[in-house]
This record gives C-alpha cells, sequence and structure tokens, in this order.
C-alpha cells in the first residue's frame, strides 16, 4: 500500500479568523440544530407500551381464524408481546426520532463518494404510483407494457448518457454491478479462448473496496497499482503490469480523491493493446455526465449507481440499482432477460414491449426479478424531467462546489493532492493529529455538534487521517459556507482547546458508543 505524497507545506495552519459567515452564524446554526436533541434517550417502543391501547379498531373477521386447521404445534401458546400503543404515542415516538437522526432532509450529508444528494420528492411520487409500486414480479408481459417501456427506455437514456451501446438494469446495486461486469467480461475472454489464460485484474491503489471483492468472487487474482505523485494511474506502472495474463483494468474516473484521470484514452490504448478490457467504476459519474462519454475514451464495460447519481436516496443501505453499459462485442453476454421491442406489433398499431430469454451466450440471472424497479422509476422520472442540458448543470454545479468548499478549508487542513477537484475532495487530519492529538475520528464527532453529519472518514487508504467530502449539486452557497466555518472552528478548537473536539459530541442523544463491542456483538433482539 502506497502513501501520499510528502506534504512540505503540513504546517501549524492560521486560525485566527472566524471565515466569511462569522462565528455568530455557527453558533445559532449549531443551536437551531441542537434544541431539537433530547438529553434523554427515546424509550423503545416495547418500553412504552401499555397493555389495551391501541391506534385502531380493526372489524370482526368475517372467515374463519384459522386456528381449528393449524396443527398445534404451529400454535402460539401465548399471544406475541408486540408493542401497544395509541396513535399519536407512535407518531410522536417517530417524530423525535427523525429529529435525533441526520439526514439529509435535516442538513448538508457529505459522504464522500456516496453521493447523499437531495433528491426530488416528485421523483418518489413516480415510483409510487400504483400502476408502478403495485406491480407483481411475475405478471404476464402483456400486462406490464408501461413498465417494461420504461426500463427499454430508461436502457436508452443511459446508453445515451455513457455512449455504450447496450445497458442491462438488472443488477441491483454498484457492487452487483461490478460482479456482473467482471463475469461479462469473463465470459467475453473464455468465448476467445482465453478464459484459462487471464487471470489477473489490475486494480490502482485508491480504488473502491467493492473492486477487489467483486476480483474475488470471480475467480480473479488482484493486482494493486501504486499511484503517481499526483494521485493518478501511473502509466510506466501500469505498463510493466501489463501481460497475457491481465483480464482488464479496473478503474474509478474521477477515482476516490476526487481527480479526473486526463490519461484516461492513453490508459484505456495500453490494455487494450494487451488483450485486455477496460471496467470504469461509475460510482462517481455525477461529475461526468453531460459532458464526458465514458464509452467514447475506450472504456468497455462500466456500471451506473442509479441511487447515487440519479435520484434514489440511499441511506441506511439502500435501496439501490447498478446497471451495466457495455460495448457491442460484449452485448451477446449480458444478463437475461433483456427487454425487447417489437415496433408496431401491440394493440391499435402500438410497440409491444416483451421479455427476451433466448440468448446462448448471456451469462444468465444475476437478480430476481428485473433489478429494483422502483429506483429504475425514479431514475427514468429524474433524466427525463433534466434532460441532456440538465444533467450537463449537475455535474458542472457538483464541481463547483466541491470546489468552493474545498477553497474555504484548504489553509486549515493538510491537503494531500491536488488544490483542484472534480466533485469531492480529500483532506487529512494528520495536522491535527500530529500537533494536537486530535484523530480525524474526533473530528467527525465534533461536527455532528453543529448539526451535519460527518463526511466519509479513512478513505481511501492512500491518506492517512483522509476526510473524504462531497457537497453535491444541490447544496446552497450558503450551507457550505457553514460547513466550512464548522470545519474552521473545529480546526482551531482542536488548537486550543483540544479536549473539546476528543470528547465530542456533546450535545446528541447518544456520544461515543463503543463501535468494536457493537460490530462484533451487536444486540437486535426485541426488548420484552
Amino acid at each position: 500500500m502506497s502513501t501520499n505524497k510528502p506534504a512540505p507545506d503540513c504546517r501549524e495552519p492560521e486560525l485566527g479568523g472566524a471565515g466569511a459567515i462569522g462565528d455568530e452564524v455557527v453558533s445559532r446554526a449549531a443551536t437551531v440544530i441542537a434544541s431539537g436533541w433530547s438529553s434523554a434517550p427515546e424509550p423503545l417502543s416495547i418500553e412504552m407500551s401499555r397493555t389495551g391501547r391501541r391506534g385502531f379498531y380493526l372489524p370482526a373477521l368475517d372467515v374463519p381464524d384459522g386456528e381449528d386447521h393449524l396443527p398445534g404445534e404451529m400454535r402460539r401458546a401465548k399471544a406475541p408481546a408486540w408493542p401497544e400503543m395509541s396513535e399519536n404515542e407512535v407518531v410522536r415516538h417517530f417524530i423525535r426520532l427523525s429529529a435525533m437522526n441526520h439526514h439529509v432532509d435535516k442538513a448538508l450529508y457529505p459522504l464522500g463518494s456516496c453521493t447523499m444528494k437531495y433528491n426530488p420528492k416528485m421523483n418518489e411520487v413516480a415510483a409510487r404510483m400504483p400502476g408502478l409500486a403495485g406491480l407483481h414480479p411475475l405478471q404476464p408481459a402483456e400486462t406490464i407494457q408501461g413498465a417494461l417501456e420504461l426500463m427499454w427506455m430508461l436502457e436508452r437514456q443511459l446508453a445515451a448518457v455513457s455512449g455504450f451501446d447496450a445497458v442491462s438494469l438488472q443488477p441491483s446495486a454498484g457492487a452487483q454491478g461490478e460482479l456482473t461486469g467482471l463475469m461479462v467480461i469473463r465470459a467475453w475472454h473464455e468465448s476467445r479462448g482465453e478464459g484459462e489464460m487471464r487471470k489477473r485484474v489490475l486494480l490502482p491503489d485508491s480504488a473502491h473496496g467493492t473492486n477487489p471483492a467483486s476480483v474475488t468472487l470471480n475467480g480473479y487474482v488482484t493486482e494493486e497499482l501504486k499511484s503517481d505523485e499526483s494521485g493518478r494511474v501511473d502509466l510506466d506502472t501500469l505498463e510493466h503490469a501489463l501481460g497475457e495474463d491481465v483480464a482488464c483494468l479496473m478503474i474509478t474516473n474521477p477515482n476516490t480523491l476526487g481527480l479526473f484521470e486526463p490519461n484516461i484514452d492513453r490508459i484505456c490504448e495500453l490494455v487494450h493493446a494487451a488483450g485486455g478490457l477496460v471496467y470504469m467504476d461509475g460510482a462517481n459519474l455525477n461529475a461526468l455526465m453531460g459532458i464526458v462519454r465514458p464509452a467514447e475514451v475506450g472504456v468497455d464495460v462500466m456500471h451506473f449507481n442509479l441511487h447515487k447519481t440519479f435520484s434514489t436516496p440511499h441511506g441506511g443501505g439502500g435501496p439501490g440499482a447498478g446497471p451495466i453499459g457495455v460495448t457491442t462485442d460484449l452485448e451477446p453476454f449480458l444478463p437475461v432477460p433483456r427487454v425487447h421491442r417489437d415496433e408496431g406489433d401491440g394493440e391499435a398499431g402500438h410497440d409491444r414491449f416483451d421479455l427476451e430469454w433466448d440468448r446462448p451466450s448471456s451469462i444468465g440471472k444475476v437478480h430476481a426479478s428485473f433489478g429494483n424497479f422502483g429506483v429504475l422509476v425514479r431514475a427514468w422520472t429524474y433524466i427525463r424531467a433534466l434532460g441532456s442540458d440538465g444533467l450537463a448543470d449537475v455535474s458542472r454545479a457538483a464541481v463547483i462546489n466541491a470546489n468552493y468548499l474545498l477553497s474555504k478549508v484548504t489553509d486549515h487542513y493538510h491537503l494531500p493532492y491536488s488544490d483542484r477537484c472534480m466533485h469531492e475532495f480529500v483532506l487529512s487530519g494528520c495536522l491535527q493529529k500530529s500537533q494536537h492529538g486530535v484523530a480525524t475520528t474526533d473530528i467527525a464527532k465534533r461536527l455532528l455538534d453543529y448539526g451535519f453529519y460527518a463526511p466519509t472518514v479513512y478513505f481511501p487508504l492512500i491518506v492517512p487521517e483522509a476526510i473524504m467530502i462531497e457537497p453535491t449539486e444541490t447544496e446552497t452557497r450558503e450551507s457550505l459556507d457553514l460547513y466550512a466555518q464548522a470545519l474552521i472552528e473545529i480546526a482551531r478548537a482542536a488548537g486550543e482547546d483540544p479536549d473539546l473536539v476528543r470528547e465530542a459530541p456533546h450535545n446528541t442523544p447518544v456520544r461515543r458508543p463503543d463501535e468494536v463491542q457493537a460490530a462484533k456483538f451487536p444486540d437486535l433482539r426485541w426488548r420484552v
């Protein structure tokens, strides 16, 4: 594993000024947010339960209740201990919980490489339309013509954005998109009689952690490529690593440092000359939409994170969707079924859509049904609402916001790489740790006191004490100013009162749980 480049300017920052918006603004914002916290933890619903309370009444059953038809060993001896609460108790309980939680509807949520942006509520309404949300995945094709047409159109929208010749919507997450893309690459090599020969996959040391996992699951071996001094792919290192046993290079562009790979076309040429393919992790496509089409610079396969770039909130681990785009040569290997259109072959001369299963070269199914359909609806709505010009504006705004925020904080934290980024950037808390004993974890915890969610920390691994920030395109200048000022205040406090930062957060319902204990011994049982 490589380390970040030497930092001759890694000096004590000047923390004297409060910044453009002033201490009182940050203090006022923190006060407003903190006023929603309760000093006492919210009890569990089972602890609030009182026998006989209920929120609604159901009519008596007008059918047999089934007790006479169930064998004795399948019947409960007594009713389960479900919480018994009135309706207003339930509503207030969840309102209080929502106020305690950090979420993008409440304040800036700048998780680097995760794109936790505000998404239009209109797209949520579309995904919940009864004619879409109420579909069953096993309905006959003639009863879901609208859904199939939507998927057929979304495939072509994503192809237009990326430049690829074909798209499969089936993978249900970015990581499954990676897995599926590598399966397609493996099938292509096998079709050429080179499946057994090509076993290595090259990965830059700044890659997402799911990349090597996908490689391993496909039976390949990962070889890590050390980045150059700028944090990008080193062409000499790449050329030296290439050989007839290389299946592909997996690359993220912009990479996880928020830096564009200016030599991407040359990188693709080198890999193709060695008989390999280029897989692009599309997690950061929101910096390129409408500006760069990956297929046109030589990329062979790419997954889209619809839940990041195209409008589905994905906090808490889901839902997601990870369609893949491929070039013409790889299209026969895409998962089945594929959505097929017969022009003018339906009722009243309308196009008819069907599911095509007879594809002998396909890698098969990789997900139940056709993918996460609700996520597909949101993405289709998002793209149709914005259009090509709107998608390009999204990318430009994401880049402008990230560079604006970087310019506000770069004098107060170590910046290991370029002072110009794409949609995200990576700082380091090495100054605060080495000079004041304040770690990046402490900085992240202190941000919670200001009412902001913390950025991604300790990733990518090539940056010690990494602080990875992605403000996204949907934040205003005022919210960026507030976030910058919070970071500046924390940097100042690290030097003047380090215990204040080391002991943070101070005003959240839960302060510092034992994270190791929670990870090793999670207690997720009902408390009865």
